[in-house]
């Protein structure tokens, strides 16, 4: 069950955390994961852990908001890709700032990763998963794209709600490709803080605890394999009972 054996995947953001767990997962599954990530080092390391592991991987370094640069880096990757799972979603140098706050120079660093650069990678590899009639589209999206807060990261989820929506729809549209398309939401994830920053944030999840990088990876294994054929257009919120919209 489960088994991704001759899939390739791309794991865009994969240098680290969430993303680095999603190539892990799917690589120990059978997959040979491109491991995306701005910075090559931080690819390097995760397919070093990888390999270490048994699996396959290559690193693929490219900006994703670069329209040329995702294509070349794609074509550079050996073979077509049959899951994508578009998980880099934080721009390089956030930081959380009320709405009346913001410089208008700072939207476009939500809009260009989280809207164009997923839809830049798409684009790069619908076509060949419709043609060969399979595919898998898997958006790391977060639980601030459906609910409202209060933190100064109101132009990060709406860049979150966006793509949710493209997602949605792109699921129809291929369907009858053999083309699935869906988005994982995640809750609050295990920071690289301190233990009472981290045992105060998971006090309000109702497991007990912060997301890992393992469990965002079994839920991408899950979406991205034969068994969740019948999965599509859905947003799945991975969150430890956080929220249940």
């Amino acid at each position: 069950m489960f088994d991704l054996s001759g899939k390739v995947a791309l794991v865009t953001g994969a240098g680290q955390g969430g993303g680095a767990g999603i190539a892990e997962a799917l690589a120990a599954q059978g997959a040979l994961v491109g491991v995306n990530d701005l910075v090559l080092e931080r690819a390097e390391a995760t397919v070093a852990g990888i390999t270490k592991a048994g699996g396959r991987a290559e690193p693929i370094a490219f900006d994703i908001t670069d329209v040329e640069a995702v294509a070349a880096g794609i074509a550079r990757f050996d073979g077509p890709v049959d899951i994508l799972v578009n998980n880099a979603g934080i721009p390089e140098g956030m930081r959380t700032a009320q709405f009346r706050e913001m410089d208008r120079s700072e939207w476009n660093l939500y809009i260009d990763l989280n809207i164009y650069g997923s839809l830049q990678c798409v684009a790069a590899v619908i076509d060949g998963m419709c043609e060969r009639g399979w595919g898998r589209i898997i958006q790391i999206s977060s639980g601030a794209g459906r609910t409202g807060l209060s933190l100064g990261i109101s132009l990060y989820g709406a860049s979150k709600s966006g793509v949710e929506g493209f997602v949605r729809h792109l699921s129809q549209e291929v369907a009858r490709d053999g083309v699935t398309a869906n988005s994982i939401a995640l809750g609050l994830m295990e920071p690289k803080a301190g233990p009472d920053v981290t045992s105060a944030m998971a006090r309000r999840v109702p497991v007990g605890r912060l997301g890992l990088p393992a469990d965002v990876g079994a839920a991408v294994v899950y979406v991205a394999s034969e068994e969740a054929a019948w999965l599509t257009g859905q947003t799945i919120n991975l969150n430890g009972g956080a929220t249940m919209l």
